[in-house]
């Protein structure tokens, strides 16, 4: 089995970001270090590149920021906005560039990002979003790129730099919100489970339910890829059912946005017929009628925290990964009533 970058890293005591600026002479790399690292090399017989063409562009102080394969959805979705926005602010003060990477599918971007990593154009990347089996993570970790995740991480959580929320808790607190309110009936509506955030909203409001003793009925939780436009069957069909629900956890704005305006075409009054919570407190919180009761993810401040953690770990190699939680909160408006 061909010798890895991971198994350089673990010989040297060091982190494969490490050994990936090593090979590309990095300033950022003390001497001691480079050296210890090319000897553990030479002992393994891992052959690395140490062209002077790679290291041309080696302090660039240029930040990546990857945002998830998407034709459009991605990019009207005002979570990234707001956490490029607060990446772009700390990187302006610490007088680094910000570049947005992204494409239409995991390829394009992928192109992209090795194009970036094997020319030294950029000292690290945030990758905006978590999800299970993510070819483009696993292409960062394989190649010892150093990165800051925004989310979960499904591998190598211990060496992975991520900044998050405590999504479970958050989707906890927003079901509980509803069980306040006198709501017995609650469903959830969110994106496909591989995204982690979603996942994790989703179990917190199954989790609330259990704890009061409630039914998880299967037929409450809807989960879409996309935002519904014309076809919005499935939400749809969870507010057909004889025994409906009152109230809903949506895991964002957005989502909350097409089930409302599924509630006016079927003359549903919210929040008398039907209460929602959301996420994100986006600006689409703030526009509907009524305004949403939204949890506020403090997408800003995820960016914000992001970008200090990458350039952290770009002007001090040896550091340790790191795990930031910012923290979430409810904001009330006019989506919930109390029944009963």
């Amino acid at each position: 089995m061909a010798v890895t970058i991971k198994d350089v890293a673990a010989l040297a005591g060091v982190s494969p970001s490490t050994v990936s600026r090593t090979c590309k002479d990095h300033p950022s790399i003390s001497a001691e270090t480079k050296e210890k690292v090319r000897r553990v090399m030479l002992q393994l017989g891992y052959e690395p590149n140490f062209s002077s063409d790679s290291a041309s562009g080696a302090n660039s102080k240029t930040i990546g920021i990857i945002l998830p394969p998407s034709y459009r959805e991605a990019y009207e979705n005002s979570f990234y906005l707001e956490t490029i926005r607060g990446i772009s602010q700390f990187c302006n003060k610490r007088q680094y560039i910000s570049t947005v990477i992204t494409g239409q599918d995991e390829a394009e971007i992928l192109g992209a990002v090795h194009t970036m990593g094997a020319g030294s154009l950029v000292d690290g990347f945030i990758v905006l979003y978590s999800r299970k089996e993510d070819v483009i993570v696993d292409y960062l970790c394989e190649e010892g790129l150093l990165y800051v995740l925004i989310g979960k991480s499904q591998l190598s959580a211990n060496q992975t730099i991520i900044v998050d929320n405590d999504n479970l808790l958050a989707g906890q607190e927003a079901a509980e919100y509803l069980y306040s309110l006198g709501h017995r009936k609650i469903a959830y509506v969110g994106n496909e489970s591989l995204f982690f955030f979603s996942a994790d909203r989703k179990s917190g409001y199954q989790l609330t339910l259990l704890r009061h003793e409630l039914p998880v009925v299967p037929q409450y939780c809807v989960e879409v890829s996309c935002v519904p436009e014309k076809d919005a069957a499935q939400i749809r069909s969870l507010l057909e059912q004889p025994d409906r629900p009152t109230a809903v956890v949506v895991s964002d704005d957005i989502l909350a946005v097409a089930l409302e305006r599924v509630c006016i075409r079927m003359g549903l009054s919210i929040p008398k017929d039907l209460s929602i919570v959301s996420f994100n407190n986006s600006l689409f919180a703030r526009l509907t009628s009524p305004q949403l009761t939204s949890v506020d993810v403090n997408s800003f401040q995820l960016g914000i925290e992001a970008a200090s953690q990458i350039i952290n770990h770009i002007e001090n190699p040896d550091l340790l990964a790191t795990k930031i939680i910012v923290p979430h909160g409810l904001i009330e408006r006019d989506s919930c009533c109390k029944i009963g």
